[in-house]
């Protein structure tokens, strides 16, 4: 379908990560989302925005408008708002050239732990040399859905704590100072060292022993157990669960409801892991679970990230901030 021909029907556009265009395919279709089009990896369709946690970037409101000028593209942005962010597939020197017109994006890389960004930030994206597509109003407040972080590359033993990084930045919000975190899986210790440097108290749990450096932070408890033997009854209250443990999603689902039914943690966060196909019934099980919410993070592979807290919980509301459209049920 030409975008001209498709100019007037499109509803919404979802950002897909690189290799899962198939998983968020196949997600917006049982969501009732026939995606009509692809824009490399946009997918472009004239049903309304619906959440997808697949979507690196949800496109909110799309407009599809003719531009005969790079000026002209470049005006149609200016005259709605400043702060605008290019997502390139085709026309990449024209593109450019429209970008240098546009207000600069101030995108440094964020030194954790920071908020995200809470000045507006739209999306725009050439279809052809003649067509912008552009949604004032999108889902991540990172352009093109992915922060970038001043990274330390001698503390952690691995570059997980990247993923922990992203994951709180997403929820606004992050352990404080002697807040007491367990880390399920925790080995070789990406995310206890992450947790550590916030100065709070970490108990990481592990058949497998930390890397050295971390097990020696002086505010880190290591315990040789399986996250799957543990009774969340018999232990201390959390204020946060965390988890990047590699299981299959379905035993990483009932671990999460375990810990919420003893009501043994005030939050959590946790990466569900597909290895193969994707569990489609097991990802609508935890957007199920009250005071849940999903998302698929830059730093995320073939996983999702499970976010969930106790307040949320009680109020009947997503913990993750920056989904401002209507949700849609999951068919079978």
């Amino acid at each position: 379908m030409g975008a001209r021909r498709m100019s007037a029907t499109i509803g919404g556009a979802w950002l897909a990560a690189e290799g899962l265009e198939e998983t968020l395919s196949e997600d917006l279709r049982r969501r009732g989302v026939t995606i009509e089009r692809w824009h490399g990896q946009l997918a472009l369709s004239s049903h309304p925005a619906v959440y997808s946690p697949w979507a690196l970037d949800i496109w909110l409101e799309p407009e599809c408008v003719p531009v005969a000028s790079i000026r002209a593209a470049a005006d149609t942005l200016r005259a709605r708002q400043r702060n605008w962010s290019l997502y390139a597939a085709t026309c990449f020197g024209r593109a450019r050239l429209v970008e240098e017109r546009l207000p600069p994006v101030k995108a440094a890389a964020l030194v954790f732990p920071t908020s995200p960004p809470s000045s507006p930030l739209g999306a725009w994206t050439l279809l052809d040399p003649e067509t912008l597509l552009f949604s004032a109003r999108k889902s991540s407040p990172f352009p093109n859905g992915s922060p970038r972080f001043v990274e330390n590359r001698t503390g952690p033993p691995s570059r997980a704590y990247l993923k922990l990084w992203e994951a709180c930045t997403r929820l606004g919000r992050w352990p404080e100072p002697g807040a007491l975190c367990y880390d399920l899986g925790a080995t070789p210790g990406g995310w206890t060292w992450a947790l550590a440097t916030l100065k709070t108290r970490v108990d990481a749990f592990d058949r497998a022993p930390l890397a050295p450096a971390v097990a020696a932070m002086k505010n880190v408890r290591f315990h040789q157990a399986s996250a799957f033997g543990l009774e969340p009854s018999t232990l201390e209250r959390a204020d946060w669960v965390f988890s990047d443990i590699i299981a299959y999603p379905q035993r990483l689902l009932r671990l999460a409801q375990r810990w919420i039914d003893t009501q043994q943690t005030r939050n959590m966060v946790l990466t569900v892991k597909f290895q193969g196909e994707t569990d489609h019934e097991t990802v609508s099980a935890f957007e199920a679970i009250p005071g849940g919410a999903l998302a698929h993070l830059a730093h995320n592979k073939h996983e999702l990230t499970f976010f969930w807290s106790e307040t949320a919980a009680k109020e009947g509301v997503s913990p993750l901030p920056g989904w401002t459209g209507q949700p849609q049920p999951v068919s079978g």
